[in-house]
């Protein structure tokens, strides 16, 4: 059974860092990207972070860029993101999503959620 686990979240005070991992089991990753999704109270759930499992090619987020660093560990097979100069608008709850690499898997469509999330609180 493939398993998505979340962990990392916590309250940070605006301009901090986080550091959010995401441990992934039940199969063989290696046609999959893994990623990093948010929702913030009373929005849909969007795209931060994608990476592919056996290559790991990024994609981010506008809103990702130049702040966020998805990277993945195949020994420990975990999806980590690294939050650096988190703003009070990163306040989500932060979900980690599977999908097999294939077209706009790197835009974030069609990602499965497995997980219960971990929730990151920014203060301002």
């Amino acid at each position: 059974q493939v398993q998505l686990v979340e962990s990392g979240g916590g309250l940070v005070q605006a301009g901090g860092s986080l550091r959010l991992s995401c441990a992934a089991s039940g199969r063989n990753f290696d046609a999959y990207a893994l990623g990093w999704f948010r929702q913030a109270p009373g929005k849909e759930r969007e795209f931060v972070a994608v990476i592919s499992w056996m290559g790991g090619v990024q994609h981010y987020a506008d809103f990702a860029k130049g702040r966020f660093t998805i990277s993945r560990d195949k020994s420990k097979s975990t999806v980590n993101l690294q939050m650096d100069s988190v703003k009070p608008e990163d306040t989500a709850v932060y979900y980690c999503g599977m999908r097999l690499v294939g077209t706009d898997w790197n835009r974030g469509y069609g990602y499965n959620y497995r997980g219960q999330g971990t929730q990151v609180t920014v203060s301002s």
